[in-house]
């Protein structure tokens, strides 16, 4: 039995879900989710708590019931509290400008500064010119767009410049050795 898929999600006061035939909507003070389900996992709203049900043991059917759990939950946790992923930049020159809460422009040591524009739903802040927050209510999204933005310009081993997820460890290298 699947440890995660069994166990119940906590609806809080003020979020609405919504569960149509593969479909689930969360609304909440922060906005609204929506997904699609696969067809042969079941959830279903028990009092405050909603439950996730899977048809028999099959491996397929287990591996969904964990995952589908988690993301019902992902979806009520973003819309009552959101999610946060931090960046920060190391590097002689390296820095982060806002440009309002979706527009954000970054100098990472190419020869032009690169911008970067939030899809829906989601928010920058910039509290020092090295630290990036950003912000929304889809984890998956908040997670891709931190991704994307440390794609530009990953950590590189031997100093260590680029952008990098607040406490990544990079593990650095040790450079040419001298005669």
């Amino acid at each position: 039995m699947s440890r995660i898929g069994k166990s119940p999600i906590p609806v809080p006061s003020g979020v609405d879900v919504t569960i149509g035939d593969g479909h689930v909507t969360v609304k909440g003070p922060k906005g609204t989710l929506e997904r699609d389900l696969p067809s042969v996992i079941t959830v279903r709203q028990d009092g405050d708590a909603l439950v996730v049900e899977r048809p028999n043991d099959e491996r397929q059917n287990r591996a969904l019931h964990g995952l589908v759990r988690s993301l019902v939950n992902n979806m009520v946790v973003g819309v009552t509290q959101g999610f946060t992923k931090e960046l920060e930049i190391v590097g002689v020159g390296y820095r982060a400008n806002a440009r309002g809460p979706a527009v954000m422009e970054l100098a990472l040591g190419f020869s032009h500064p690169v911008n970067i524009t939030a899809p829906d739903g989601i928010t920058f802040e910039v509290p020092s010119p090295t630290r990036i927050v950003v912000q929304g209510i889809d984890k998956e999204k908040v997670g891709q767009v931190a991704a994307d933005i440390r794609a530009w310009r990953k950590p590189e081993p031997y100093k260590g410049k680029g952008v990098r997820y607040s406490g990544e460890q990079v593990r650095r290298k040790a450079g040419k050795a001298g005669k």
